[in-house]
Order: structure tokens, then C-alpha cells, then sequence
């Protein structure tokens, strides 16, 4: 019988992510659609390189920098909390970073898109610029934020050259759906490997479909 920890280990690490790079990307995509400074184009190149960089350079920093000679990994363990390689732990951290576009991304075109002039108008009511910003753009920018939580849990769903060099596949503890897909394709278990293959494709499915009905539904309300 197949097992279903993989399924369930992939849907709390992306539910895990998703959570983190929304409280993250919130206020870094709205810093970022408002800053004129010349640090916001290297903040937004820092951003965008998970996109262009093979999974597996950024999984072998990101590997070094959680081992015991790493930044990370030598203040984990001064604080007690050891090594994050090969951990659930490690894989949430490769997760954010890997993911961290899919978030910012649709939120900074929506805040970008959205402009000035709610924040303006909110002012000249006395709002304060924090109640301005739970209260009107973020219901504003609601579809940015749908888009930005739909990609990322989908795109951390399917990770699997970041996740395979930070947390192995170990079965029960670090081993995702994609990484099982390759121990099957090893081992040459086909079927197994059909099976879970063919859901992923329909979960992208399903994800690409809803991300179009979404838009759709966006332009419809723009044009009555």
C-alpha cells in the first residue's frame, strides 16, 4: 500500500509556507511598490533570483548556510536548537526562500496597481496610515493576495531539487511527494510513481484553472 505520510508531510510544508511568506511578503511587496530608493532594485533582484537560479545552486547554499559552518546554522545551534539539515525545520526555510516570488510578486503588481490615492483619500478622513492599510488596500489588493497564496502553496507543493538537497528523502520526516516519486522511479515502480505523478498534474490543473476563472471574474467586475 502506498504510503500517505509524503502527502501529508507536502501539504503541511507548503500550508507552512504559505503562512510565513504572507505575514512576510505583505509588507515587502508594499515597501517594495512604493519605494523609489535604489536599495528597492536590489531588494526586488534579491526577491526574483529564486526564479532564475537552478533549484539546486540555491539548495546547496541554502545547505551550507543551515550546516554547523553556516550563519544560520551556528546560531541554531548556539541557541540550542542544532543543525536544521535533514529536518521539517530546514525544509519550511528552503521552502520561503524558493517560494518567496510567488508571494511577492501578484501582491506587489496589486499594490502597484492599486496606487496612492485610497491611502490619500483615507488620510484626508484622519485615518491612520495602519487602520488606512488593514481596512483599504489590502481588501483593494484582495486578488493579489488570493493569486500570491494559491501560487505558493501550489509551487511549494511541487518543489523537489531544493527540498531533496536540504532535507534528503527521508521517509516520515523530510520525504515530500515529489522526492517519493523519484524513490519509485528508482526502484522502477512505475505505477506507484503514475499514480502520484498523475495527481500533481491534475492539482496544477486545478490550480492554473482556478487562477484563470479568478482573473476572469476580476475583469468581469472591472467592466460593469
Amino acid at each position: 500500500m502506498m504510503p500517505l505520510s509524503p502527502i501529508w508531510l507536502s501539504l503541511e510544508l507548503a500550508a507552512v509556507t504559505t503562512v510565513i511568506l504572507l505575514l512576510i511578503g505583505v509588507p515587502l511587496a508594499w515597501w517594495l511598490a512604493r519605494s523609489t530608493s535604489r536599495a528597492s532594485a536590489a531588494v526586488n533582484a534579491v526577491v526574483t533570483l529564486p526564479l532564475v537560479l537552478p533549484p539546486s545552486v540555491l539548495g546547496f547554499y541554502v545547505l551550507v548556510a543551515l550546516g554547523p559552518n553556516g550563519p544560520i546554522g551556528i546560531l541554531t545551534e548556539a541557541i540550542g536548537l542544532g543543525t536544521l539539515n535533514f529536518t521539517f525545520t530546514g525544509l519550511v526555510v528552503g521552502s520561503v526562500i524558493y517560494s518567496l516570488p510567488f508571494m511577492v510578486q501578484p501582491l506587489e503588481a496589486a499594490f502597484a496597481g492599486i496606487g496612492q490615492r485610497p491611502m490619500e483619500v483615507a488620510a484626508t478622513l484622519r485615518c491612520r496610515p495602519l487602520d488606512a492599510f488593514f481596512n483599504v488596500m489590502l481588501p483593494l489588493a484582495r486578488q493579489g493576495i488570493v493569486t500570491g497564496v494559491i501560487m505558493t502553496f501550489a509551487h511549494t507543493i511541487g518543489e523537489f531539487g531544493v527540498v531533496l538537497m536540504i532535507g534528503g528523502n527521508i521517509p516520515d520526516k523530510t520525504q515530500v511527494v515529489s522526492t517519493e516519486i523519484y524513490t519509485y522511479v528508482e526502484a522502477m515502480e512505475y505505477t506507484q510513481a503514475h499514480i502520484l505523478a498523475g495527481g500533481m498534474l491534475v492539482f496544477s490543473f486545478i490550480v492554473l484553472l482556478a487562477l484563470n476563472w479568478l482573473n476572469g471574474r476580476n475583469k468581469k467586475g472591472r467592466t460593469t
